[in-house]
């Protein structure tokens, strides 16, 4: 076993490496940039070493640097985790030339198989069944529309040197074929530095199967069983689970031979995953299972495996790289129970899950799952890296026990500061399609109605909130609504202050908020309560005299409404005016459980189970309270690069029109016009760097 090895990645990967190592008595050695210096992987290691500014192209991508820090710290051997050097074999044959081991397989394979169309010539060659489709040299337009006619619409154009969903787009008919083709060069371009694509035939009901495998480089493999991530936005993968539901035997048994064929068929060294499609129409016929690609690394998804096997896979690839070949034979692999994994995204689902970036106010993960972390509360989410939070693992006797399990986690996630994508992912996991095994790549596309659902915004929200509010009040925070003196006495119950005292009538408070950009006024008033419990009624209207305009999408959810509540009186006597608070609420008789944070400055979020709220605090007098675009121009959704103008000054658009196209991590984004109109002017071009909120485009909207 190796003395010491240096960690070649960052985040939730790193941190798990370097757990593993640490149980194996190995010592670590992280890696970080400018913006990684307080990361909890650096903290993680036993050393860790500076290689260079934020951007992946000045540290992580920078092969000298990080061999030059594995001499420097004397590392045995490099682990590159998944991403960035992973799957690079230029990094492996020069760790080889320096005498460092490389953890992972030979550059040889890495190149056999980084190549999508090479490994496809070579699966077909190894009898790996393949999907069909063209991957060869010639790169033109009119080649591609050939084998489309051929191959027959709809088409999937693939990055050869691809990963991750990046540099893929389907194409549903000849006429969309040129942008399609256009769009996708330009993200693998930018991705991977290589344009050069291949097109298959799409399954439009497809399912996502891979098969984890184990070598020891000499012939001999052995398989971890399947996983299922057939679940997938933008083409990237967002919950898996091992084993996969409703598969037949012989299906089965077909995918596992085909997945350890793969494998023999490159000498495989080290874990690596085999990626097919599966159409379940043509399961009778010829078992219906393609192959994709292979991954010559650990995957993401590799800890429901891990979970179903028992076995630590990094300990596996530690041992193999070290010389010692397999762990043990397939005989000796058994599979037990079932498990899922979901990854929490820092994301809006509502605006195409366009990555959300900014600090983590408030971050708490389940108790009761498998958490694989490497971020924390306080820490940035920033432009230069994959936006993943956190993995959230369960494990179940059966489908059904895991299942409920993930669910029970999911609404314990609780996450401010940002968007994420927790409360999708949680009606995803209670959706009854997803629950009874019925998914396939478009799952997502086929269940918007369920799964982008706003939750209403009524009594119960809001009696939270209304609680988070007054706690302010009484212990100084904010402006503490309006109405009474604070004389900074004490009261019966405890309080910092008389906030909201009235003499010889009952307490209340008034506050302003803003939800939809939509003003109200919250009306509170303190009655008699019981032993322990405060008892109020409140009462919510719109405020008719505040400025407000109607821009975001959708409807206003806070519709006006009264209702009573209480909480105990406890809620009130810990922590200062800006904690975040566990709520106990009767609303109108029901018994409700909430979670109460500060979000961002102006904004707090209110938590009952999985779902959230995000509801701003206003000041009336203040127009600017009502906050959004004015009307006539569009702002950027996220930071990024403006990568295509789709249209010039003077052209008339639609609504929902293309008018920008984004590049924000590594993927690209369309900005799209919110309502008809001339364009003015665009106030960047091709290669700027935005930031989120930025002007892009000035325009006069059709009716003016």
């Amino acid at each position: 076993m190796f003395n010491k090895i240096l960690i070649a990645n960052r985040g939730e990967i790193a941190v798990r490496i370097a757990r593993t190592a640490r149980r194996l008595g190995v010592e670590t050695v992280a890696v970080y940039s400018d913006a990684d210096a307080r990361a909890p992987h650096v903290r993680g290691c036993d050393e860790a070493v500076l290689i260079g500014g934020a951007a992946p192209a000045e540290s992580y991508l920078v092969a000298a640097r990080i061999i030059d820090a594995a001499r420097e710290t004397g590392a045995d051997a490099i682990h590159p985790g998944y991403g960035f050097l992973s799957e690079n074999a230029d990094f492996a044959e020069a760790l080889d030339a320096a005498g460092i081991v490389f953890i992972g397989p030979t550059a040889k394979t890495i190149r056999a198989m980084g190549s999508k169309s090479a490994a496809k010539d070579l699966m077909e060659a190894a009898g790996v069944p393949t999907t069909p489709g063209y991957q060869g040299a010639d790169q033109s337009l009119d080649t591609f529309a050939r084998e489309a006619d051929r191959i027959g619409y709809p088409v999937l154009l693939k990055a050869t040197a691809g990963g991750g969903g990046k540099g893929m787009r389907i194409v549903h008919a000849p006429d969309a074929l040129a942008e399609a083709l256009a769009a996708a060069q330009r993200e693998a371009k930018s991705a991977f530095g290589d344009d050069r694509f291949l097109i298959e035939k799409y399954v439009e009901r497809a399912r996502h199967l891979e098969v984890q495998v184990f070598g020891d480089g000499a012939g001999n493999v052995v398989h971890m069983y399947e996983r299922d991530c057939s679940v997938q936005r933008r083409h990237q993968k967002i919950i898996e689970e091992a084993p996969a539901p409703d598969l037949p035997a012989q299906t089965r048994a077909q995918l596992l031979k085909a997945g350890v064929d793969a494998a023999r068929a490159v000498d495989y060294r080290g874990a690596g995953t085999v990626e097919f499609l599966y159409d379940p129409a043509s399961a009778d016929k010829d078992g219906g299972v393609y192959f994709m690609e292979m991954n010559t690394r650990l995957q993401v998804e590799h800890p429901v495996s891990e979970e179903i096997t028992g076995f630590d896979f990094v300990e596996w690839q530690l041992r193999i790289a070290a010389g010692e070949g397999l762990p043990c034979a397939q005989e000796d692999i058994r599979e037990c129970g079932h498990a899922f994994e979901a990854r929490l995204y820092a994301e809006n689902p509502a605006q195409n899950f366009a990555p959300s970036i900014g600090r983590i106010t408030r971050l708490a993960l389940p108790e009761g799952a498998r958490i694989d972390s490497g971020v924390e509360e306080g820490q940035e989410i920033t432009p230069y890296y994959d936006p993943m939070i956190a993995k959230i693992i369960t494990h179940g006797g059966d489908r059904a026990a895991a299942l409920g399990a993930m669910r029970a986690a999911l609404r314990e996630t609780r996450a401010a500061g940002l968007e994420t994508n927790a409360a999708f992912l949680a009606r995803l996991a209670g959706d009854a399609d997803f629950r009874r095994g019925a998914i396939s790549t478009r799952y997502i596309d086929e269940h918007r109605d369920t799964l982008f659902h706003a939750p209403a915004l009524d009594a119960a929200p809001m009696a939270a909130l209304s609680v988070y509010l007054i706690a302010q009040a009484l212990h100084g925070g904010k402006d503490g609504g309006h109405d009474g003196d604070k004389d900074g006495e004490k009261d019966g119950h405890g309080d910092a202050a008389l906030a909201g005292f009235r003499l010889n009538a009952p307490r209340a408070w008034v506050f302003w908020i803003v939800e939809r950009d939509v003003v109200s006024i919250l009306r509170l008033s303190e009655r008699s309560g019981g032993d322990g419990v405060r008892a109020f009624e409140a009462s919510i209207e719109p405020d008719a005299g505040a400025a407000s305009r109607r821009l975001k999408e959708g409807p206003a959810t806070l519709a006006p409404l009264s209702f009573s509540f209480t909480t105990p009186t406890s809620t009130f006597m810990a922590g200062t005016a800006d904690a975040a608070r566990d709520i106990r609420i009767a609303v109108d008789g029901r018994a409700v459980s909430a979670h109460v944070a500060a979000h961002t400055d102006d904004t707090v979020r209110v938590w009952i189970g999985a779902e959230h709220w995000t509801i701003a605090r206003a000041n009336p007098l203040d127009d600017a309270a009502v906050g959004g675009a004015a009307e006539g121009s569009l702002t950027a959704p996220m930071p990024g690069v403006v990568t295509l103008l789709k249209a010039a000054p003077g052209d008339s658009i639609e609504a929902g029109g293309a008018i920008i196209v984004m590049e924000a991590m590594k993927m690209e984004h369309t900005v799209s016009a919110p309502h008809a109109g001339v364009i003015k002017a665009f106030r960047f071009q091709p290669g700027d760097q935005v930031k989120e909120g930025d002007l892009l485009v000035e325009f006069d909207s059709a009716e003016g």
